[in-house]
């Protein structure tokens, strides 16, 4: 027998004694390798695109003017005084937004939980 494996003597075992390799052991993996790079794992908060923010906030816009025009028709008001009310609320939304957003001083709010 090579360096203490196995039996010490195959008698009265019921077997030849012959030493197999256990080709199932998984040995542990060496852990320092990593094929990437450490700091591309990390996660970088990116800047939200102005272009989808003034989309969403002129979307948001359009809502409001559409619930008022639906209100309107549900009333049964003429088609032209519809017209000149959703305007002005357009208008007004519009000229009140424009304020403090198009100069980036309103920094990170309005931001949806994702961004």
């Amino acid at each position: 027998m090579s360096s203490n494996v196995g039996l010490t003597t195959p008698r009265g075992s019921g077997t030849s004694g012959y030493v197999q390799r256990n080709l199932s052991n998984l040995r542990p993996r060496d852990t320092s390798f990593s094929p990437y790079p450490t700091d591309s794992l990390k996660h970088r908060q990116r800047q939200p695109n102005a272009e989808i923010l003034e989309h969403d906030r002129l979307r948001q816009i359009e809502v409001q003017v559409f619930e008022l025009r639906d209100k309107l028709e549900d009333e049964e008001v003429a088609e032209e005084e519809i017209e000149a009310q959703t305007e002005a609320l357009r208008r007004k939304l519009l000229s009140s937004d424009d304020g403090g957003q198009a100069k980036g001083e309103g920094k990170g709010k309005g931001l949806k939980a994702h961004q």
